[in-house]
């Protein structure tokens, strides 16, 4: 991207529950000079929202309508019950839709789960949001079975979640428009997503690393320091001190034996006593 190209922000929407938190941080590494804007939308509205162009990409659960949008699933939820702590479930590590059976099971406008038969007692009425439904269950009327993201998003000290073993999941996709304004950064997004390391071929190329630069090797000894002097003393060895004979006497005896036959042939025999 050259500097006189205008950046162009990369909107992401997704759904409650869901926590971009992480790609985000990628993204902003890898691709600094192109700003990522975030929308939660709820789970109804979403789908509109990429349609109209006012996202690039959106976190959204599934099924998604695959006529006109792209979708790549991402991972599955696992479902709880919200109950108050001093609920019976509360005692449970796990429930079934079975253990439901008594209790009234609130099933908001907004509820992501596909059921074929809703658990529980019928509600005389549907709450509007998921945010309603856990009020109601606050209150002590009823129970709430959501995907365990949402139960943690809408936390409270007074009410607590169990695992429900046989009811419907959610799955989280990530989904964009198939006719996409921004394909690169929508491939780089997904890139990121994926967890593809940065050097990947796909998405933008990376600009390669300069080579480090050679250092240069160490002057070599020019003899002054210790090398040097051993090197002196090594070549010196050999030689003869000053002064000093080494090997015959030049007259043709060694030193030592020269001298004693010198002393013998200046005196001669002894005398004899008369």
């Amino acid at each position: 991207m050259t500097g006189s190209e205008v950046p162009h922000a990369f909107r992401l929407a997704y759904v409650p529950g869901v926590t971009p938190a992480k790609w985000v941080r990628i993204w902003n590494e890898r691709l600094p000079d192109v700003p990522l804007t975030l929308a939660q939308v709820s789970s109804a509205e979403v789908f509109g929202v990429l349609r109209a162009g006012d996202a690039d990409a959106g976190f959204v659960r599934l099924p998604v309508d695959r006529t006109d949008l792209s979708a790549i699933p991402l991972y599955t939820e696992t479902t709880v019950v919200v109950v108050p702590k001093d609920h019976l479930v509360a005692a449970a590590e796990e429930v079934t839709t079975e253990d439901l059976a008594d209790e009234v099971v609130w099933h908001p406008l907004d509820d992501t789960l596909v059921w074929e038969k809703l658990p529980g007692q019928p509600a005389i009425e549907r709450p509007a949001t998921t945010a309603d439904a856990i009020e109601l269950v606050a209150a002590g009327v009823g129970v709430l079975v959501v995907p365990q993201s949402l139960a943690r998003l809408h936390h409270r000290r007074d009410l607590t979640y169990r695992p429900v073993s046989d009811a419907p999941t959610s799955r989280v996709a990530l989904s964009w428009p198939q006719e996409e304004p921004t394909p690169e950064l929508v491939e780089e997004f997904i890139g990121i997503v994926r967890g593809r390391t940065v050097n990947s071929t796909r998405g933008r190329q990376q600009t390669p690393p300069q080579p480090k630069a050679k250092r240069k090797p160490p002057e070599k000894s020019t003899g002054t320091g210790k090398g040097g002097a051993g090197a002196r003393r090594g070549a010196g060895a050999g030689k003869p001190a000053s002064g000093k004979s080494a090997g015959k006497n030049p007259r043709g005896g060694s030193g030592g034996s020269g001298g004693a036959k010198g002393g013998g042939a200046k005196g001669g025999k002894p005398r004899r006593r008369p």
